[in-house]
């Protein structure tokens, strides 16, 4: 019996450790980074005139271990244009923890190039969450490894409050 209490022990600690997790203060900020890979399909309609559609996965890591949106595994759709050099486009992207909570988050750049980046919903602890991000560092840009594909890394710090 004394190797069933090793066994009991190692699966307590292995696959729930969110039992053990500390809980997440109610407001702070973040500060992680965010590397992807994907795949585009293009529309160039012209030298100035080009569309495309995207989808992308990928994982996030905090600057500090442990800290909001570590470890995450997100997914995005999304299309982005670009009219006469005004860049603007759209998309969503699903993070899941390593919980399994997840939050549903909307992007969009403007003609103008304003940013706006929304959290429209969460499950768990991102149940009410309100976030605003400050920056999206690119870090890059990264070769073309395939045709259609694309890769990269963007830094990512704001404000976030749980309701």
């Amino acid at each position: 019996m004394k190797n069933g209490w090793y066994i009991i022990a190692f699966v307590m600690f292995t696959f729930a450790p969110s039992a053990f997790a500390a809980e997440l203060p109610k407001e702070g900020s973040y500060d992680y980074t965010s590397c992807f890979a994907g795949t585009s399909n293009s529309m160039p309609f012209s030298k100035t005139h080009t569309s495309s559609s995207f989808e992308t996965i990928g994982t996030n890591r905090s600057a500090s271990p442990g800290g909001m949106f570590d470890k995450e595994a997100f997914r995005c759709v999304g299309m982005n244009a670009s009219f006469d050099g005004k860049r603007r486009g759209s998309w969503v992207c699903e993070a899941t923890d390593a919980d399994g909570d997840k939050r549903l988050t909307y992007y969009s750049i403007g003609g103008d190039g304003k940013e706006i980046r929304e959290t429209i919903v969460g499950t768990g602890k991102f149940e009410g969450m309100v976030t605003n991000g400050i920056t999206s560092e690119p870090l890059g840009p990264f070769p073309v490894i395939k045709a259609g594909t694309f890769q990269g890394c963007n830094r990512q710090t704001g404000t976030y409050k749980l309701n």
